[in-house]
């Protein structure tokens, strides 16, 4: 089979089939970005491939640095074409990662380039794509718009004003930009700037917060302003997860503690973290609002990079803690108190998904799907942790009812991934008829192709009828 064929990956005769015939030609909610709302509006030309492909890239950024690329070459101020050839000598040498696929495919996709990108073919693409990139049919939206997405959730604070989504929402009509309510901030209280954001808050919600109960009443105002502006999502980043208990009392004294920037026990940063985590979750059921929780990412694990770099430059790695019992006794508090939201649980340990899986199912309840196993995220959506996640899916709950692929990223040339992951999707069936082990009926698995691509995100979010 030829590199990158309209077959590629789809090693059955039932899986050719039901990609071209029921995955290929269905449009996209990518319901988890990371793109900023600002760029979508303003719709700027792109200053050269190197802004499209690697500014903000950490995936990349990783494999850059793995072949002993200077880091002025990856982050710092080197001439876009220099990065550029950095990234075309590093990419020949990834073969059997999924950054080699998505980016040939990105360049045939979007730039109708067939070519191996190396260091000899650098200097032709470079040209190519870039009298592209100037042309108003590679601005960002046209990209959008080229790529068949119907909704994009960005990732968005507490205190944001969203002023890009509401002017998008004013002059955009071929597809919509909704925020989702991210408060990481407001939950990670140990966290140094926990005052100033605060500070944040205030502003944005035109009241005090000098307690915590005053801190739980404007992040509800602010939850009511998310939803008035087409939020419909939240997303917390909880790397561990640990539960606590604490009254009333206890909670005003630990949010003291916090604003002063003093020291906090584990015990309290847990009370907190589940008493607030358990406020939110209130509301989001209240609002009709779906949950997510992306679990087991280990955060800047070099210091010396990222007291230069920051965070998400690509020094995160995988976390592999305990979770099934914190997590167990977050969710039924929720559900004995609140009642839970739809609720979509990542993480990123794939060891994770057996023990995620059986705990969803006992919170299954009312809603079709109400409790899904995320997308293989960040380290996991190459083709074998897509194959693992829909497995074991598919081993315990129902396949059928999955939201799909999301890009989780920056760039707007990502969409290819949705492809790469439903040819991954039909590949697996194929194999599964293949061994007699789902029918090789068109009308049965082509429905379900169908859905686990966008009508079942469609109606689970409530963004149309799918």
């Amino acid at each position: 089979m030829s590199f990158l064929n309209d077959d590629f990956l789809l090693t059955t005769g039932t899986a050719r089939r039901l990609y071209h015939d029921h995955a290929a030609g269905q449009p996209i909610i990518d319901y988890h970005c990371h793109l900023d709302p600002k760029e979508i509006y303003e719709d700027k030309p792109f200053r050269s491939l190197t802004e499209a492909w690697l500014a903000g890239d950490h995936y990349k950024w990783r494999l850059m640095r793995a072949n002993g690329i200077p880091e002025e070459l990856i982050t710092g101020d080197a001439p876009d074409y220099d990065k550029f050839l950095a990234w075309a000598r590093t990419l020949p040498l990834a073969v059997g990662n999924p950054l080699y696929s998505w980016t040939h495919l990105e360049l045939r996709r979007f730039f109708g380039i067939d070519e191996l990108l190396s260091e000899r073919t650098a200097p032709d693409i470079w040209e190519r794509a870039n009298a592209l990139l100037a042309t108003d049919a590679f601005r960002r939206r046209s990209l959008i718009k080229r790529s068949q997405v119907r909704v994009i959730c960005t990732t968005d604070d507490p205190a944001d004003s969203l002023e890009f989504h509401r002017l998008l929402r004013e002059e955009e009509s071929e597809f919509s930009v909704y925020p989702t309510f991210r408060p990481d901030k407001a939950l990670n209280i140990h966290a140094e700037g926990f005052a100033s954001w605060i500070e944040r808050l205030e502003q944005a919600s035109g009241a005090a917060v000098g307690s915590y109960a005053e801190l739980v009443q404007a992040l509800r105002a602010r939850v009511g302003f998310f939803h008035e502006q087409g939020c419909r999502l939240s997303d917390h980043a909880l790397d561990t997860l640990a539960y606590g208990e604490a009254g009333p009392e206890e909670l005003e004294r630990i949010f003291a503690k916090g604003i002063r920037g003093e020291q906090l026990e584990e015990s309290e940063k847990a009370a907190y973290r589940t008493a607030l985590l358990l406020e939110l979750i209130a509301m989001y059921e209240a609002q009709g609002w779906t949950m997510q929780l992306h679990i087991h990412a280990s955060r800047n694990n070099n210091t010396p990079m990222g007291r230069r770099l920051g965070p998400d430059t690509g020094f995160d790695a995988i976390q592999d803690g305990p979770l099934a019992a914190a997590l167990s006794r977050l969710l039924d508090r929720a559900e004995t108190s609140s009642g839970l939201p739809r609720t979509i649980l990542y993480s990123l340990n794939p060891n994770d998904y057996p023990a995620l899986l059986a705990l969803m199912g006992c919170f299954q309840k009312d809603v079709p799907g109400k409790m899904q196993l995320g997308s293989g995220w960040w380290y996991n959506d190459t083709r074998e942790g897509m194959r693992r996640q829909l497995t074991l899916l598919a081993d315990h709950g129902l396949l059928g009812r999955f939201v799909g692929m999301l890009t989780d990223s920056r760039s707007f040339l990502s969409y290819t991934r949705h492809e790469y992951f439903r040819r991954v999707l039909c590949e697996l069936l194929g194999e599964y008829a293949a061994r007699g082990e789902a029918p090789d009926d068109a009308e049965t698995l082509g429905a379900l192709v169908r859905d686990i691509s966008y009508g079942n995100a469609a109606r689970y979010f409530g963004f149309g009828e799918g």
